[in-house]
């Protein structure tokens, strides 16, 4: 396992090297929405009862962050690699495609969770958050985190350029962020765009962990913990699949 984890710390020293631009800024970022959508939606947006419009952004924002920064960590790492010819070094060693698919997935992950956790921290500043399940919120974070790295696994191997990863990351997975129940209840939405909220993945994932906070939701936590861990089971699959082809990384 020598080879792992020298991968895996690697990949850590990677982000962690840079944190101001990789951990900092991304909770500087969620503090402003915080703030902003805080301040011009209090008291017009109906959520929870008993839930302050700010304490019900808290979670919301948080996952949000996990779940971009655990795919930006494992995408962008995989491209630049590829982009400056480097990833040689990553494939000449006896590495299988486990190790190699368990050392990006679990960086890009303790990436997430670290930026995800100093959301949590900073905004405890702007409101009293429950935890009515903690054990909820460690499950639907660390499964959210985990199927968003696998995707940016996926999107690292298929990008060889710049722009097809902004593509990706424009086109693909801001949308599925923000239009996931971030900012409301989706209960506030006319029943078209319900069930259309309920066809996005990433929906489940920001549910559930809210969930674990206040103990209310859209849907069953038990169904959101399905639909992630069944969308995790496939990305693994799929990623494991390339991996072991050497498609797009042994030319």
């Amino acid at each position: 396992m020598s080879g792992f984890y020298t991968l895996f710390y690697k990949e850590w020293l990677r982000f962690w090297k840079v944190s101001v631009q990789t951990v900092l800024a991304p909770v500087l970022t969620a503090l402003l929405y915080l703030l902003v959508f805080g301040h011009a939606l209090r008291g017009r947006i109906d959520v929870f009862p008993g839930v302050d419009y700010t304490t019900f952004l808290i979670p919301g924002l948080a996952m949000m962050s996990v779940l971009q920064n655990a795919f930006a960590n494992a995408s962008s790492s995989l491209m630049q690699s590829k982009m400056t010819g480097n990833i040689v070094f990553v494939l000449l060693p006896p590495l299988s495609h486990r190790e190699f698919f368990l050392a990006y997935l679990l960086a890009a992950m303790a990436r997430g969770v670290v930026v995800g956790a100093g959301v949590l921290l900073a905004a405890m500043w702007f409101a009293d958050l429950p935890v009515a399940h903690p054990l909820w919120v460690l499950m639907f974070g660390v499964a959210g985190c985990a199927v968003m790295a696998a995707l940016g696994i996926v999107a690292g191997i298929y990008s060889d350029k710049i722009d097809q990863l902004a593509a990706f990351t424009n086109f693909i997975i801001l949308p599925l962020t923000f239009l996931s129940g971030v900012f409301y209840s989706i209960r506030s939405l006319p029943p078209f765009w319900q069930g259309a909220s309920h066809l996005n993945p990433v929906f489940y994932m920001i549910d559930g962990f809210r969930y674990g906070f206040f103990g209310v939701a859209d849907t069953s936590p038990w169904l959101s913990l399905a639909i992630v861990a069944a969308s995790f089971i496939a990305l693994s699959l799929l990623t494991l699949g390339l991996l072991k082809s050497g498609y797009k990384l042994r030319h």
